[in-house]
């Protein structure tokens, strides 16, 4: 960009001296005077002779730019040459580098591989130190334990020879206790026999007299189980007519009914009452009733109560 401001300043003087020359030569040309033209022409010529001075001024300063531009691309050429050679060098530099950075690696790696193996190798030969030692230590307890079951077989041996001899003398000892026994069991036997049909005689003689007995109780008891069940369907009938008394009935009742169970106190007072199954409106009204009545009916004996005292009951509205 330079070199073309420094051209362009002479070539446009140069244009400019050109142009004006050409102006003044037609402005100075006259067709009825030609003496006067000559006289211009004239003197125009030193004028002519200098524009081709100043053109040549214009021609060597261009050719000078034009070598300094060409000096500077070669020294811009030569300068990137040396930064590319430089660059080439850093590069070859960086890569001898790394290059010797991967070999130092795999060294290491080798040397870490050896130490391994080293290590593995010790740890190897120590377990197997540790094996032979734990072989030759079991070794060893086997061969203790052998000596003491060799000894204990020997001791084993004697002591059941001696075993034999005190069970030969037990057996003979014991053959005549045995005997003896026989002749105690039999005496026994015998006395027992005669003991047992003493005894069989008698207790047949009291098994039949508590039969007879037996009989004559089931006898009560089936006169007395009549009574108390009369008297239990008796009351339980009152307990349902108290129940219908306080009874609250309507049309939507008819023909339906609720069981209930109800607790009772000796006295007749009611300590629990609860529905069990059926119409929802006549179990509700036959809790209210029996909540009404408070006591229901119940018998001063003992056996009645104790049939009445929980009872369950199937409640029906009646209509007249």
């Amino acid at each position: 960009m330079a070199g073309n401001s420094d051209l362009t300043v002479p070539v446009s003087i140069s244009a400019g001296i050109h142009i004006g020359f050409i102006v003044i030569l037609a402005l100075g040309i006259s067709f009825d005077d030609k003496p006067k033209q000559m006289q211009t022409a004239a003197a125009s010529a030193p004028a002519v002779q200098a524009i081709v001075i100043d053109q040549q001024k214009v021609n060597d300063r261009v050719e000078q730019l034009k070598k300094q531009k060409q000096d500077v691309a070669k020294q811009e050429k030569a300068r990137q040459a040396e930064l590319e050679r430089k660059a080439s060098e850093a590069r070859r530099e960086r890569e001898r580098e790394q290059e010797k950075i991967k070999t130092l690696e795999i060294q290491r790696k080798q040397k870490e591989q050896e130490t391994q193996k080293a290590n593995d190798a010790a740890k190897a030969a120590q377990a197997k130190q540790v094996l032979e030692k734990e072989r030759a230590d079991k070794a060893e307890v086997v061969r203790k334990q052998k000596e003491q079951e060799q000894k204990a077989s020997e001791d084993a041996a004697k002591k059941a020879a001696e075993k034999r001899k005190q069970e030969e003398a037990a057996a003979k000892k014991a053959q005549e206790e045995r005997q003896r026994a026989d002749d105690e069991r039999k005496r026994k036997e015998d006395a027992e026999r005669k003991r047992k049909a003493e005894a069989d005689t008698k207790a047949r003689q009291e098994r039949e007299m508590a039969e007879a007995m037996a009989a004559e109780q089931d006898s009560l008891s089936k006169t007395r189980n009549k009574q108390v069940l009369s008297e239990v369907d008796k009351y339980k009938a009152m307990i349902i007519a108290t129940i219908q008394r306080n009874l609250v009935v309507d049309e939507s009742m008819r023909g339906k009914s609720c069981r209930v169970f109800i607790r009772l106190a000796s006295d007749g007072f009611v300590t629990t009452s609860q529905t069990l199954d059926g119409d929802q409106v006549v179990c509700r009204a036959a809790k209210a009733s029996i909540n009404k009545a408070g006591r229901l009916p119940v018998s001063p004996e003992p056996a009645v109560y104790q049939q009445l005292k929980e009872i369950n009951l199937t409640v029906s509205p009646e209509f007249n």
